[in-house]
């Protein structure tokens, strides 16, 4: 199965991190996951999560470090999933894609269905990261 590269953003805010909501139709809608998306022929990862956070929060990201990588294969499709630290440069986040956004604390992580490639990461953060 060929792997898509896909690119993720984790925002703080204080002590709270961004979480999307997925619209309902489409694939795992509803579910919750970072921000972000597949990068395009020629982009650069860091790239593609820019683009990706101005189309779907309209706002203007500043790229940090890998905060970590997973790969996970759905039953379509398998993705190689970086997640960058990051934060927000220009702009307030806006709902142009997702259902809903929200800021919450790693305690809350239990609270919220998430795409299943984001667990991983998610038990990272957890692990990490206190309230």
């Amino acid at each position: 199965m060929k792997i898509t590269e896909v690119v993720a953003a984790l925002i703080w805010k204080g002590n709270q991190f961004m979480i999307c909501q997925r619209p309902a139709h489409k694939a795992s809608g509803l579910l919750w996951e970072f921000v972000g998306g597949k990068v395009e022929p020629g982009e650069t990862k860091e790239q593609a999560l820019i683009r990706e956070c101005q189309e779907e929060l309209g706002v203007l990201l500043s790229v940090g470090d890998v905060f970590g990588e997973v790969v996970h294969e759905y039953p379509d499709l398998a993705v190689h999933l970086t997640l960058f630290n990051a934060t927000i440069a220009k702009g307030e986040p806006k709902r142009l894609e997702h259902n809903d956004i929200r800021w919450i604390k790693p305690s809350e992580i239990p609270s919220y269905a998430f795409c299943p490639a984001d667990e991983e990461i998610l038990t990272r953060i957890a692990e990490r990261m206190t309230d």
